[in-house]
């Protein structure tokens, strides 16, 4: 697909159309929607630390640290419903599995 050219203010041609200026709108409070913010992404750090992982992550995590990426993949849809977020999981606790094995697994077991 040919991406669109600007209006040259002609009828004919590829660009045809009257030429039109770009209105810059302000920003909305909409625009953000679904950011995490500073103090919303501590707190999720804090409980993650004192509550650890729900039992069906521990599950994935164990299947990773065997290498078994595609059985990691069909726990994940069984238990979240939808690939994508399964693979959203899988990615994140293979980068949590990352982050342990280069601090030397500094992460409290109970």
């Amino acid at each position: 697909m040919v991406p669109k050219q600007s209006n040259t203010g002609l009828f004919v041609g590829l660009s045809k159309g009257h030429v039109m200026n770009k209105k810059e709108l302000p920003s909305r409070s909409a625009d953000c929607k679904g950011k995490t913010s500073k103090g919303v992404h501590f707190e999720r750090n804090v409980i993650r630390e004192v509550a650890g992982f729900a039992s069906y992550k521990k599950g994935i995590n164990e299947l990773l640290k065997v290498g078994k990426d595609k059985r990691t993949l069909k726990v994940a849809k069984k238990k979240l419903g939808a690939h994508k977020r399964a693979k959203m999981k899988r990615e994140e606790m293979s980068n949590v599995l990352r982050w342990t094995r280069a601090t030397g697994g500094e992460e409290k077991t109970k």
